[in-house]
């Protein structure tokens, strides 16, 4: 605002407007017409449509209200541009004044004059602001906003003015080998002799990597209190400016600054913001305001001059798109990757959320299972799942959090809360309860799928008719008949329909995609299959920038094609066959889940008799009560495709 005041200021003292009158008088339409009009004293009128004014001239030595005026300009705001002149006329019409003695009008339209003051103001304010930096103006009192432009607005920790209780590695729940790295770095900063004395180098660089999440930027603030040294951290967006150079000051700033307070950490948060691959985008010889930036960074990490006990600090969850130049060694040496948690560490994520809930239990009491039941969640997930529990025990006035909690919180964060309103008519819920049995009795008959929990026809409020609930276990390793199992338990929502109605619904469509993506993983990438041989090709994601296209011929693309369909066909007739012989197991489950709307592992168990391949794995979870619904796909019935298959499939 201050410097949009300096600029309009300045421009009026510099382009004076010549017909504007020293005092703006303005008028109403009722003194205009009674006043003025009626009494033939109006000239001109001149209407500013881009501005909704009229001007009103009168005539010389007119009176006014039996005054002689010394003015004969007059201002009148007008709402409706268009309609101004037709009710003048009525207006004229009304007093008795003929067409033909008529008060012209003049419609004024200075689009060309408006653009070239724009463009004057855009100019005096780049030479405002240039002269501003190079010193040639000095910052008037009250605008030393101007000169902190280029400053890098840094946050500091700094442990000689500590700000509170700040996160440690004990409060980092799991992340025990991204820890055991990133303790290196802070032992050398406490005790740099020991290293010195061997001859050894602390790296230069840290890059946290990993899916967001996961606990990148709170090992980060780990960092910050533990290492007794100052920490200046900054996201990567505040760089970026519209004003061109802004950035690479900004960088310079930061890295003057951390020289100052030598040892010490810089940390740059999302650093994709301007680590970006250069001349993606640009035509070549082309410098954006990004990659300024990012030069200055590469010069100031390692360049000419010394940057001796100043130790960078980043994270991104968007490594793919970061430039070469910025991974080497002597910039970013060392790579920590923070995946998702494995089952021990979701396990510690869960006790570690756990503790500051009211809960009826230990925490340890549900944080085993928990884990078990959760593969695939990140640490931010885990978290939601704890204040959800919390949410519902105080929305339905608890005064501990129970299992059942737990178990709704669950459900919640992955599939929706329950839709209390009746969206489905008889026959669509029919379709739905044979489509959801179909792929609980697949994956309850066959070996290889995951261990059935629940089954349920109750609509959601993401949009999902039904959906079931699995024991997905953390299995990275698939057989080529494992993952013709899964295809077929995707597969088992259609065929049921196909055998139950002779026809088939929308329903199965994310189905059909998780099988097809399924089936060209296992002949592009894992080289599972008799015809292409042991090939692997990339992904449609990684051959956008691939000259020609694909990497492989039409021909070689039309045997892919036919080799998917001849897989989706077995296993879709595998799935066929299956049901067939089962079908009185098939109606049974329907008809049971039409009238209870859910059914859990004991319910279907006494209905068609236990699993005949055993309880699988994990199964002695099954008296905990929060389960892990499938991702849930919108506006159809739920599929049950396996998370962690899936995911391996598609990588």
């Amino acid at each position: 605002m201050m410097m949009a005041y300096i600029v309009i200021t300045l421009m009026s003292l510099l382009f004076p407007s010549s017909n504007q009158p020293d005092v703006l008088r303005y008028v109403s339409w009722n003194e205009f017409v009674h006043h003025m009009l009626a009494k033939g004293e109006v000239e001109e009128v001149v209407v500013r449509p881009e501005l909704d004014l009229v001007t009103i001239y009168l005539h010389d030595n007119a009176v006014i209200k039996g005054k002689r005026v010394e003015h004969k300009t007059y201002h009148m705001n007008i709402v409706d541009v268009e309609k101004f002149e037709e009710k003048l006329r009525l207006a004229e019409e009304s007093l008795g004044i003929r067409p033909d003695q008529g008060v012209p009008v003049v419609y004024e339209r200075n689009q060309e004059s408006t653009w070239l003051l724009l463009v004057s103001l855009v100019a005096v304010a780049l030479m405002i602001l240039l002269m501003f930096r190079t010193g040639q103006i000095k910052t008037p009192q009250g605008m030393d906003f101007l000169s902190q432009l280029g400053r890098a607005k840094y946050t500091i920790v700094d442990p000689l003015n500590p700000s509170g209780k700040g996160v440690r590695f004990k409060d980092v729940a799991g992340l025990k080998e991204a820890k055991v790295e990133i303790m290196e770095f802070v032992d050398y900063l406490k005790r740099p002799e020991r290293y010195k004395s061997l001859g050894a180098k602390i790296p230069k660089g840290v890059l946290l990597l990993g899916p967001p999440g996961c606990g990148k930027t709170m090992l980060a603030k780990a960092v910050a209190t533990e290492a007794n040294v100052p920490f200046l951290a900054m996201a990567g967006s505040e760089f970026i400016e519209m004003i061109g150079g802004l950035g690479a000051a900004r960088v310079r700033d930061l890295f003057r600054e951390a020289r100052k307070r030598a040892p010490c950490i810089v940390y740059i948060d999302e650093l994709d913001a301007i680590g970006r691959r250069r001349g993606a985008g640009n035509l070549e010889g082309a410098t954006g305001e990004e990659e300024q930036t990012l030069n200055q960074l590469l010069v100031e990490m390692d360049g000419m001059a010394t940057k001796d006990g100043v130790i960078m600090l980043a994270s991104t969850n968007r490594a793919n798109v970061l430039d070469k130049a910025l991974l080497r060694p002597g910039r970013f040496d060392r790579h920590i990757l923070i995946d998702l948690p494995t089952l021990q560490e979701r396990k510690e994520i869960f006790e570690q959320h756990l503790k500051s809930i009211n809960l009826e239990l230990a925490p340890s009491t549900y944080s085993v299972r928990l884990s078990q039941l959760t593969p695939g969640f990140s640490g931010a997930d885990i978290a939601n799942v704890c204040n959800e529990a919390a949410l519902h025990a105080a929305r339905n006035k608890q005064k501990i959090v129970s299992a059942e909690n737990l178990e709704y919180a669950v459900e919640r964060v992955v599939g929706g809360t329950e839709k209390r309103i009746k969206v489905l008519n008889t026959e669509e819920k029919k379709v739905i309860a044979f489509h959801e049995c179909g792929h609980a009795l697949v994956g309850w008959l066959l070996k290889y799928t995951d261990a059935l929990m629940k089954v349920s026809i109750v609509p959601r409020t993401t949009n999902v008719l039904g959906f079931a609930q699995y024991l997905p276990s953390d299995q990275k390793l698939y057989s080529r008949e494992e993952l013709l199992e899964h295809m077929c338990m995707a597969l088992g929502g259609r065929v049921a329909e196909s055998l139950i109605f002779n026809k088939v619904t929308t329903g199965a469509q994310d189905d059909l995609k998780k099988v097809t993506k399924m089936a060209y993983a296992q002949i592009k990438q894992y080289g599972m299959n008799e015809d292409i041989g042991p090939l692997a090709f990339p992904t449609e994601e990684e051959t956008k920038n691939f000259i020609g296209g694909t990497p492989f011929s039409r021909k070689l693309a039309n045997v892919m094609d036919e080799q998917a369909r001849l897989l989706i066909a077995k296993a879709y007739r595998k799935t066929e066959m299956v049901l067939s012989e089962n079908k009185d197991k098939l109606k049974l489950m329907a008809e049971a889940l039409l009238q209870r709307e859910t059914l859990n592992y004991l319910d279907i168990e006494a209905l068609i008799g236990p699993p005949p391949h055993g309880k699988k794995k994990l199964i002695e979870v099954l008296d905990l009560g929060p389960v892990t619904p499938e991702k849930a796909k919108p506006n159809s019935p739920k599929s049950p495709q396996p998370t962690e298959s899936e995911a391996q499939t598609s990588k």
